[in-house]
């Protein structure tokens, strides 16, 4: 058996070893097992004075071993009974030192292997090594443990120290989706009573066996395959569920983020003792100072560049190119972190933290594993400069680490190591004086076809034979790749990841060393299995976006990797007059056509009334990025552990890859309308995110944008900044991306963040939501209202306004008078065109103060960013 299969078996029974919680707070039927169970598993306690009498405490570890019986008992989880290294069976005379001991034991350990998840459970949790006894095994569970919902770490950043009742929100005990992220007032979702809170538990075990069921039984014959899927499930049953509930801890870290940082802690603990041939509990227990650990952290860069990258005839295939070099981005960094995966032999869940170009993995601090990390630091770094020229490279570091190293109280010193050692990272990019870097150069010119010359689309590349024969002009396979990838994501939504390439229909390029196949749905791949029963497959990702009612879970690994893209439907078809001189590229499609950009800006044009339509024919880009993470990430909470920065990192990453896709094609208006399925998510993960849409219906989405990040951080001190930039839909991509950045830094250099640059103007948010939302309205109601009265603003006046806004906004001496200058300009509007009897008068002065009231006002708060909600209107009256 490989020593990968071995990692797995120890991953998974910690992965479980508190699936007695979910269990137990169901209240499945336990058979008349749970006092034998309880009797085998949970500690003893004496009471007080009454050393006669007492109790079984912990009663959850029995109830993992009751679960895990039930598991086994669908069919669809893995027998680890027989053959199971490293887990004794029967035949070998230690029956007790099985899988289920290891999960089950953790609160009354014997074995060496029980020690393993015991010990990774307390490191994961920041215990101390001498509160094994004085706390760990002595905490009771509150008394309405079964209606304890978790609180949100966001809440409590930046707050100190403080009590689990001063915190207002818990999050909804509900499968993963994207309503489910976001958190409630507690009194919203915390039960009233014991029944109703123990069926929502319920609820969650049926989801988790059915969920069981749907994960196809040929991936069972790969071990590492099937943990993969099934981690997903378990995040899907177990994101919400808190994981300690005893008295005086507070309910904040989710049973799947403890369990995933517990199996990765366990794995590398075993992997080290293994390999230092000090397989003993006592060694165990008292090598906490021991550097066991391995941190290995790994870093995408040149991400931005690399997706809007300029040459060549980019602009040709501009928006395949951009579907297909953000997910090939996305592939890079999980391919990445599959080869060191794949080299030190860990499974998936050894990979606590992968987003935006970032992976963490937990590794044993092993001569072997320094020596593999140095030879895929070396081939990552060959394979990028010979296939993307150094536009793309992946920085690896490794940071060591003791048992002591993850408790609350030192833990915040790790944190700040890592970033330190992966900022160096980024300064060391492909260590170009290494004696055998040249190698990935050897023969560069050669491989140039003189027929062929450079790829069209970058203009850098050598073209390659098969994909310019493929494509009918000169090509490269990268390039080949991206717009085949663009192609394919438009039609299916799983990912092979194979050693070999075989009949399946991969890419042109092997990355990192794997095969990557883009095939249709979960019925189809099912057949597939051969190639999971004999090794073949390696993984199989499900990147779909989630359904309309937010289901995810369709029984393959979940990635959340793909982006969002507009597509025809019945209504658009109707209206194909809307799209102007692009009217032929909406007659021709389907339901269901990818939108191309010149479409998309033309979405929010409007009937004019007389057959016509009016409104700017342009696109709005829209690039933010959270304030301050890393200072947030590391000084932010009181007490840090390990799970608790797995947890903070995997919930940044879902409000903006799991949330964000799904509101533009799912998210509902004021009107229930799905306003902003226009809107293109280039990329949305880690704390940032890039998207193009419609000028007008992107202006209100970053609105709402701000507000929903508002709602599901809960925590003013955590805010995002954004940059807007206007566009024609035949700028080049790359010019977009500069503008929206330069936007994106101006919005950064507003006192204390928290602000939006648009057309050179920048504002706190606070000012924007005014401007947007009451200012804006106040304006249009007013617009309207002379417009009733034969008096509608012309383009002039607006302009007027636009350069009186200036100089309200201005510091020069000659400007203030911009009041009086106001006053001229709406008397001399109103005079020519209200004209008439005495009750026309009346009105026209009504109109007059009215005007000169709202737009002064507005003029004295806001100044030259009063130009943002004219603009609006401006551009709305376009022809």
């Amino acid at each position: 058996m490989t020593l990968l299969e071995q990692s797995a078996r120890i991953a998974l029974a910690a992965l479980l070893h508190d699936v007695g919680k979910l269990a137990e707070r169901a209240g499945i039927e336990h058979h008349g097992r749970l006092d034998a169970h309880r009797t085998l598993y949970c500690p003893w306690q004496q009471e007080t004075g009454n050393p006669r009498h007492g109790y079984h405490s912990h009663v959850h570890a029995a109830f993992t071993a009751l679960a895990w019986d039930e598991l086994e008992a669908t069919g669809h989880f893995p027998d680890l009974r027989r053959d199971a290294p490293p887990f004794a069976t029967a035949a070998d005379g230690h029956a007790t030192d099985s899988a289920v001991n290891a999960a089950s034991a953790h609160h009354r350990p014997e074995s060496f292997l029980q020690w393993i998840v015991a010990t990774a459970d307390r490191v994961a949790s920041g215990f101390e090594r001498d509160e094994f006894e004085r706390q760990y095994n002595r905490n009771r569970e509150r008394d309405n443990h079964y209606r304890a919902r978790l609180l949100t770490l966001f809440e409590q950043i930046g707050r100190g120290r403080v009590a689990e009742g001063e915190l207002d929100s818990r999050y909804p005990l509900q499968p993963l989706a994207p309503a489910s992220i976001f958190p409630q007032p507690a009194s919203a979702c915390t039960p009233r009573d014991d029944a109703s809170a123990r069926s929502e538990y319920l609820a969650l075990w049926q989801a988790l066996l059915a969920g069981l069921r749907l994960i196809p039984r040929a991936h069972l014959a790969s071990l590492p395959l099937w943990l993969d899927h099934f981690d997903s499930l378990w995040l899907t049953t177990t994101h919400a569920i808190p994981s300690a509930t005893a008295f005086g801890v507070k309910p904040e870290v989710s049973l799947y983020d403890h369990s995933k940082a517990t199996a990765a802690l366990a794995t590398a603990l075993w992997r080290w003792h293994r390999d230092e041939d000090r397989c003993d509990p006592r060694t165990l227990r008292e090598g906490w100072s021991d550097e066991k650990f391995l941190l290995v952290q790994g870093d995408v860069f040149g991400i931005q560049d690399f997706i809007f990258a300029a040459g060549g005839a980019t602009q040709k295939h501009a928006h395949k190119l951009l579907r297909g070099r953000s997910f090939q981005v996305s592939l890079f960094a999980e391919c990445a972190a599959l080869k060191i995966l794949d080299a030190l032999e860990l499974p998936p869940t050894s990979q606590i933290i992968n987003a935006a170009g970032k992976f963490l993995i937990v590794a044993a601090n092993t001569p072997g594993t320094h020596a593999a990390l140095a030879r895929c630091r070396q081939q990552l770094d060959d394979w990028c400069l010979r296939h993307t020229c150094a536009e793309i490279g992946v920085g690896l570091v490794s940071t060591p680490a003791s048992c002591n190293d993850f408790a609350a109280g030192r833990f915040g010193a790790l944190t700040r190591r890592l970033f330190a050692a992966l900022d160096t990272a980024k300064h060391q990019r492909f260590d170009l004086c290494a004696e055998n870097t040249s190698c990935a150069f050897d023969g560069f010119l050669d491989r140039f076809d003189n027929t062929l010359g450079v790829c069209a689309i970058n203009g850098r590349h050598p073209a390659d034979r098969e994909a310019s024969a493929r494509r009918g002009y000169s090509l490269s396979r990268l390039a080949d790749d991206q717009i085949r990838i663009g192609e394919e994501l438009t039609r299916h939504a799983r990912l092979l990841v194979a050693r070999d390439a075989g009949t399946l229909p991969v890419l042109g390029l092997d990355y990192f060393g794997y095969h990557l196949a883009i095939v249709p749905g979960a019925e189809e791949s099912g057949s597939y299995g051969e190639l999971a029963r004999n090794g073949s497959v390696l993984r199989i990702w499900d990147f779909d976006a989630p359904e309309a009612d937010g289901t995810i879970w369709r029984g393959h690994a979940r990635r959340f990797l793909n982006s969002y893209v507009p597509r025809f439907d019945a209504g658009d078809l109707r209206t194909p007059d809307r799209y102007g001189r692009w009217q032929g590229e909406a007659e021709a499609p389907a339901i269901a056509a990818v939108k191309t950009l010149n479409l998309i800006a033309c979405e929010d044009r409007q009937q004019d009334g007389g057959g016509g339509w009016q409104g700017e024919i342009a696109l709005m880009v829209l690039k933010g990025d959270i304030d301050n993470l890393g200072s947030l990430f590391q000084q932010g909470l009181e007490r840090p552990t390990f799970a608790k920065m797995a947890s903070l990192s995997r919930q940044v990453n879902g409000f903006f890859s799991l949330w964000l896709p799904w509101f533009c094609e799912h998210g509902l208006d004021g009107r229930q309308v799905a306003r902003y399925r226009n809107t293109y998510t280039v990329f949305a993960g880690g704390d940032d995110f890039f998207l193009i849409g419609p000028w007008e219906s992107t202006l209100a989405l970053a609105t709402e944008l701000r507000g929903k990040f508002s709602a599901y951080v809960g925590n003013p001190a955590i805010s995002f900044s954004a940059g807007l930039c206007m566009a024609h839909p035949k700028t080049p991509v790359r010019q977009l991306a500069r503008s929206a950045e330069a936007a994106l830094a101006a919005a950064k250099e507003h006192p204390g963040k928290n602000a939006a640059t648009l057309w050179q103007h920048t504002v706190g948010w606070a000012d924007w939501q005014s401007l947007m939302g009451p200012r804006r309205r106040a304006l249009e109601a007013l617009m309207e209202r002379t417009g009733n009265h034969g008096a509608a603003f012309s383009g002039g006046l607006t302009y007027t306004l636009l350069q009186l806004s200036d100089r309200a906004g201005s510091r020069h001496p000659e400007d203030a008078i911009w009041r009086s200058q106001l006053h001229y300009q709406l008397a001399r509007f109103f005079r020519d065109r209200v004209r008439g009897d005495e009750a026309a008068r009346a009105c026209r002065e009504r109109l007059l103060l009215d005007a000169i009231g709202e737009i002064g006002s507005a003029l004295g708060s806001h100044g030259g960013a009063y130009r943002l909600p004219l603009s609006v209107l401006l551009y709305r009256q376009r022809q």
